[in-house]
C-alpha cells in the first residue's frame, strides 16, 4: 500500500464534468485537495427541461481533457506526479460514465499508473472529509444526491450499515418534480428554493410520509401528488400562491429529513451527523438541522458548498481514502466497466 501518493479523480456519472487531484501525506492524516475544476452542463439542459443522456456524454468527452489541463496547471504539477487515477464507476447514465471510465483507464495505461473505480455515492459521503471541519468516525449519514435519499450508520471508510432508505421518489427528485409541477425553471429543485424564500412555508398541510412509519425508510411519491391535487385546486390561483406552494412543500421535505435523521441519531446512540449531496446545500435543511442538533449535544458537518454537487475532489477522496485505510488496492488491470445501477457496500 502507498503511504504517500496523489490521486487524479474523474466525476462524470450525470450532468457535472469534475476533475481533481488529492494528496495523501501520511498514514492517519486526511488526504487534502491541491486542485479542481468543475463544468455544469445546466444551461445546456435547460431547453429540454431535464437531462439527456447523450448530450451529456458527448460533453463529458469535450470537457474532461481541457479540465484535466486546468487542474494540473492550478496544482503546479504534471502527469508525471500522479500515482494514481481514479473514476465514477457507478452508479449513473451508462453513457456518461463510460467518458470517465474510459479516460481514466486509457490515461492509467498509457503512464503505467494503477486506477481504481469508485462508488459515486461513497464520493459523496466521504466528501466532508473536504471541509474545513472534516468528522470523525463512527457517524451517522444522511445521503440526499439526486434519485437517493439514505440514512447509514458509519463505522468507517467501507464500514457502512443502511438504515433506511427511499422506496419511491428521493427527496432531490420529490424537488425536482414538484418544481415542474409548479412551471419552474431547470434545475427544479433550487428554483423551488430560492421561491420558497417568499412564501408562507404554513400556507398549505402537505403529508409528510414515512414520518410515524416506525421506521427509517423514506418515501416522497405521495408528497409529489399531494403537490399536483394543490396545484389543481388552486387552478388559476396558483400564480399569485405558487410561492406559498413552494415553501409548503420545502418545508415538507426538509421536515420528514430533520426528524428521520435525529430517530437514526437516537437509534445509534451517536452524537455525529454527516449530510452530504446535492440537497445537502438547501439552506432551510441546514438551518433547522444546526439547530436541533445544537440542542441535543449533535455536531453536524457538511461539505463546502461549491462542493455539494457531483465534482472530481469527492472521487478522487474516496479512492485516496480507500487506499489509506486498506480498504481497497488500484489496480493495472485496464479493462473496465461501469456499473449504472449500484447499491453502495455492493462489490
Amino acid at each position: 500500500m502507498l503511504c504517500d501518493f496523489t490521486v487524479l479523480g474523474f466525476e462524470s456519472s450525470c450532468d457535472e464534468t469534475g476533475v481533481a487531484l488529492v494528496r495523501a501525506d501520511a498514514a492517519g492524516q486526511v488526504p487534502r485537495l491541491l486542485s479542481h475544476a468543475l463544468h455544469s452542463q445546466v444551461a445546456m439542459h435547460q431547453a429540454y427541461g431535464g437531462v439527456v443522456p447523450e448530450l451529456a456524454s458527448r460533453d463529458h468527452i469535450r470537457r474532461v481533457l481541457p479540465l484535466t489541463d486546468a487542474v494540473l496547471a492550478e496544482s503546479g504539477r504534471s502527469l508525471d506526479a500522479v500515482d494514481v487515477i481514479a473514476y465514477t464507476r457507478g452508479p449513473g447514465l451508462a453513457g456518461a460514465l463510460l467518458v470517465g471510465a474510459g479516460v481514466a483507464c486509457s490515461m492509467g495505461a498509457a503512464l503505467g499508473i494503477p486506477v481504481l473505480g469508485v462508488h459515486h455515492l461513497e464520493g459523496h459521503l466521504l466528501s466532508p472529509f473536504l471541509s474545513a471541519d472534516p468528522p470523525e468516525f463512527p457517524f451517522v449519514a444522511l445521503l440526499v444526491s439526486g434519485g437517493h435519499t439514505q440514512l447509514m450508520r458509519v463505522d468507517g471508510v467501507g464500514r457502512y450499515a443502511m438504515l433506511g432508505e427511499t422506496i419511491d421518489d428521493a427527496a432531490g427528485e420529490a424537488f425536482d418534480k414538484s418544481a415542474k409541477l409548479m412551471g419552474l425553471g431547470y434545475p427544479g429543485g433550487p428554483a423551488l428554493s430560492k421561491l420558497a424564500e417568499q412564501g408562507d412555508p404554513k400556507a398549505f398541510a402537505l403529508p409528510r410520509p414515512l414520518l410515524r412509519s416506525g421506521n427509517l425508510d423514506f418515501s416522497f411519491a405521495g408528497l409529489k401528488t399531494a403537490v399536483l391535487t394543490q396545484a389543481r385546486k388552486l387552478g388559476d390561483e396558483l400564480e399569485a400562491r405558487k410561492a406559498d406552494l413552494a415553501a409548503s412543500t420545502e418545508a415538507a421535505i426538509v421536515d420528514v429529513l430533520l426528524k428521520k435523521s435525529l430517530a437514526a441519531l437516537e437509534l445509534t446512540g451517536l452524537d455525529r451527523l454527516v449530510v452530504a449531496g446535492g440537497v445537502g446545500a438547501n439552506r432551510l435543511l441546514r438551518v433547522q438541522l444546526n439547530a436541533e442538533c445544537r440542542r441535543r449535544g449533535v455536531r453536524v458537518h457538511y461539505p463546502e458548498l461549491h462542493l455539494c454537487t457531483d465534482n472530481g475532489a469527492m472521487i478522487a477522496m474516496a479512492a485516496a481514502m480507500r487506499m489509506a485505510s486498506g480498504a481497497a488496492e488500484p489496480s493495472k488491470r485496464y479493462a473496465f466497466d461501469v456499473r449504472p445501477r449500484w447499491t453502495l457496500g455492493e462489490d
